[in-house]
Formats: structure tokens, sequence, C-alpha cells
């Protein structure tokens, strides 16, 4: 369902979208977007970098953010921006929870900005893999 401008207020809360990583996803955003960087492949080489093992791609993450952001607007050319902040890396296992809230509504321009965010878990600890991000949403 494509959402509506009218239907929305400062304040809605995105419903959260949950992922947990795998190496076949790592591997087949490495295929897809060409970033084959070892960090993201071979364990020993991340290993070697300070890492427990092979970390998802920052763009990974971003996507899965991304993903959070369409399914609440309804459709993928509903989002005309989206940036984030990246602050922490994602191992395999880890979940990721993207949510976000709206921030702003412009009726002139049918638009929308939302504050979002990335969660996850390591240790009991919760970290913040994108700590901000933002989108804008232009609705009917």
């Amino acid at each position: 369902m494509i959402r509506s401008f009218h239907s929305i207020a400062v304040g809605d809360e995105l419903p959260e979208l949950h992922r947990v990583v795998t190496r076949d996803d790592v591997r087949a955003y490495a295929d897809a977007s060409g970033d084959q960087n070892p960090l993201h492949q071979r364990d020993e080489v991340a290993r070697a970098a300070g890492f427990d093992g092979i970390i998802a791609h920052g763009m990974f993450t971003m996507g899965h953010m991304a993903a959070c952001v369409v399914a609440w607007a309804g459709h993928p050319d509903a989002v005309t921006s989206l940036a984030a902040q990246f602050r922490a890396p994602v191992s395999m296992g880890q979940e990721l929870v993207a949510g976000g809230r709206v921030r702003s509504l412009d009726e002139g321009s049918r638009t929308v900005t939302l504050d979002l965010w990335v969660t996850s878990e390591r240790d009991g600890e919760t970290e913040w893999p994108v700590k901000r991000g933002d989108a804008t949403v232009r609705l009917d």
C-alpha cells in the first residue's frame, strides 16, 4: 500500500525492520556492488584488521535502512534522498534493526523528512551501525 501524505503526522514511528546478517548476504552484496574488499570476504584479513571476522559493507547496512523506508512509504520511487552516518561495523550473525520517525512535513512539496537509525546488539550492548540517517519521501 502506498502511503498518503495526509495519513501521517510529525512524530509518527516507522515500523522496525529486522534482519540477521549472513555470509550469503554479504557475498551477494559484494557481487552485486562489485566491492570485493577482503574485509568482507576473508576472516583472516578482517581479523588482522582487528575485527572478529568478516564485516558487512556499510552500504549493505544502509540498504537495510532504505528497505525500512521503502516498506513504510509503499513504493521505492517515493524516496527522493537518503543519507547515513556510519558508526559501527556489523558482524555475521548480528541482527540489524532499522527504524525511524517523521521529523517534518512540507505541504507545498508533499514531502516528508524522516530521522532514521540502525541498531544491533553485540555482547548484550546496543550498537549504532547508523546512528544518524535521514530520508526525504514524496507522497501523494
